[in-house]
């Protein structure tokens, strides 16, 4: 069994924390959390005992730390695990600035970086036939990913953007099934959903494109409304077929009668699309923490896929493709 800490209690933090009480090989033995009630009600909840971020970092018997912490506070929390010897899980994105991001002193961390859409087992089904061949060799992918509804104003101004925030799992995922990296980013962005996200600095509509050195092209599809349900898809089209990733549904019912056949919705919210790959993520940890692997998400793809976003906020800005 190894011991574990969480730092950060709110949503997310409280997913992984679940998920870790749930892994046979790990023990949450400590919560830190800022808010002190949101500390104890999850301590309450899974048995962790409240304390304070040094009080952690300080006890040997602490292997690891999860990083649900507060978005500008991931990097700082990982810097200090990190010198304390301590196994680390960040949730994404790494920081807010690339050039921080870049230059801080993880190489070599044992860092894995909370890309949950890797672990999707849709996802890496969809990878698993592009690497066999089954489509011959791949020349283009459409990755779309819609929230069912935008997110509050008060998480907005914080959230870094649309492409920090939201797009950068979709730069993760273009990176991770192109097999080689973009290096022309070009984006389009409008606000057309509510107009207090243009107010607070920032699009709910994007489009933006990425090529590869040998020509492979990616379009990334955001919005934070899609109107029906979470919408998440990808095509991957290749010199001998496509193969896709659909929306998963609450349920396989269907109804048919004289109208046709009508099937039940989409998930509606990520924590429920993403359950299962939330859960591997948590065990992928452990594995790390038994030295039986290494992160397969790490510092170098966190400063990747920071890049790219940067990069289309620069496009959508000057309205020019960027160049890595």
């Amino acid at each position: 069994m190894f011991k574990i800490a969480l730092i950060g209690a709110g949503r997310i933090g409280k997913i992984h924390a679940a998920n870790a009480v749930a892994h046979p090989a790990l023990t949450l033995s400590h919560v830190v959390d800022p808010v002190a009630a949101n500390a104890q009600a999850l301590s309450a909840e899974t048995g962790a005992q409240v304390t304070t971020l040094d009080a952690v970092l300080a006890d040997p018997d602490v292997a690891g730390v999860i990083v649900a912490s507060a978005t500008d506070a991931h990097l700082d929390h990982c810097l200090a695990a990190h010198a304390a010897g301590k196994a680390i899980f960040c949730e994404k994105p790494l920081d807010m600035d690339l050039a921080r991001a870049a230059g801080a002193a993880l190489k070599g961390a044992r860092l894995f970086l909370g890309f949950n859409r890797r672990f999707d087992p849709n996802f890496q089904a969809l990878k698993a036939r592009l690497a066999d061949g089954s489509v011959g060799a791949l020349e283009s992918l459409q990755i779309t990913s819609n929230d069912p509804r935008p997110p509050p104003i008060a998480y907005v101004k914080v959230s870094g953007g649309l492409f920090k925030d939201m797009a950068i799992h979709d730069f993760d995922m273009a990176r991770w099934l192109l097999g080689e990296e973009p290096v022309e980013v070009f984006a389009w962005g409008s606000c057309l959903v509510d107009p207090a996200i243009g107010q607070a600095g920032d699009i709910d509509t994007a489009r933006t494109v990425l090529k590869t050195a040998s020509g492979k092209l990616c379009v990334i599809a955001n919005s934070r409304r899609s109107g029906f349900g979470y919408d998440q898809r990808i095509e991957a089209y290749g010199s001998a077929g496509l193969v896709r990733a659909d929306n998963v549904l609450e349920s396989t019912v269907q109804v048919w009668g004289e109208a046709g056949a009508q099937a039940d919705r989409f998930q509606n919210f990520f924590l429920d699309r993403y359950a299962a790959a939330y859960r591997a993520e948590m065990a992928h940890f452990a594995d790390m923490l038994a030295g039986k692997t290494q992160a397969s998400v790490g510092y170098a793809d966190g400063v990747a896929a920071l890049a790219l976003a940067e990069a289309a906020a620069q496009s959508l800005r000057t309205g020019q493709p960027v160049r890595l």
